[in-house]
């Protein structure tokens, strides 16, 4: 599925259609934007923490497990020198309630996620100019 990629003239905003939604970025004030939507690497990052998210939902609607009071917090280490995010750590929150015998499987169903997958097994990239007809 196709991605268009625009530009609608309001300083650093770079959009993005896909499928029927328009996703609005825009960079932080102190990178010459207006602050006015997330970077496109605040998606990036939320998209892991979505996507594990997504898979302990399907876990426990699929065991009846009430998922209401479970959070996911994802935290970030960043090397300065390297201007990189160095790890993640995404911790499933769960009530004193959770049964115990689902929490390895919990974890194992978070680390399912589709963004982390293609993090450790990238896809190519072929960037290339063409003329517009």
């Amino acid at each position: 599925m196709d991605m268009e990629i625009f530009f609608p003239g309001v300083g650093k905003r770079v959009d993005v259609t896909y499928r029927n939604f328009v996703i609005k970025t825009d960079q932080p004030v102190f990178a010459g934007g207006n602050g006015e939507a997330p970077a496109p690497f605040d998606y990036f990052l939320a998209s892991i923490g979505a996507c594990a998210g997504i898979y302990v939902l399907s876990f426990c609607e699929q065991r009846g497990l009430d998922y209401k009071k479970i959070k996911l917090v994802q935290k970030h280490e960043f090397d300065p020198v390297k201007r990189m995010i160095t790890k993640i750590t995404i911790e499933i929150q769960v009530p004193d309630d959770f049964p115990e015998k689902y929490k390895k499987a919990l974890v194992h169903s978070a680390n399912l996620c589709a963004v982390k997958e293609h993090i450790f097994n990238p896809p190519e990239f072929d960037i290339k100019t063409v003329v517009k007809e």
